[in-house]
């Protein structure tokens, strides 16, 4: 497909890895079909950008929770967009606030809990329908 030889591939493989291009390798698990429990959010934050660091020593403040997944820097009406996930929407509703609202920079929250995937980095997660619209030709 790309020419390459299989070690060639190893080769580039390995010197992304090095370079930390390549951070990890990470399944897509369809945890419904588990019997683990876990809720997640996305919560939407307004924060006080700190001098001379900007959003950037916030973010590092937030994302050394366990709880926090993924933190993206976001233009629009919030700063920060946080993943997080619990066992409990009681730990997760404890998260948001005693440890992620009572931070001095941030100055609002808004969060917005997963009720159901449908895609996740490009998987399906449910079984693809098939087209039922009707063919219309001239």
């Amino acid at each position: 497909m790309t020419g390459a030889s299989l070690e060639e591939t190893a080769e580039v493989i390995d010197r992304l890895e090095k370079n930390h291009v390549i951070l990890r390798y990470t399944p897509v698990i369809n945890w419904d079909l588990t019997d683990r429990e876990r809720v997640e959010a996305m919560i939407e934050v307004r924060v006080t950008p700190q001098r001379d660091m900007g959003f950037d020593a916030v973010a590092r403040r937030i994302y050394r929770f366990d709880e926090v997944k993924s933190v993206y820097l976001m233009s629009g009406s919030y700063d920060l967009l946080v993943l997080v996930e619990a066992r409990t929407l009681k730990e997760l509703a404890s998260f948001v606030s005693s440890k992620l609202s009572t931070l001095e920079t941030v100055t609002g929250t808004a969060t917005s809990f997963v009720l159901k995937r449908y895609k996740e980095e490009g998987v399906i997660f449910e079984g693809e329908e098939s087209d039922r619209r009707l063919v219309i030709s001239p």
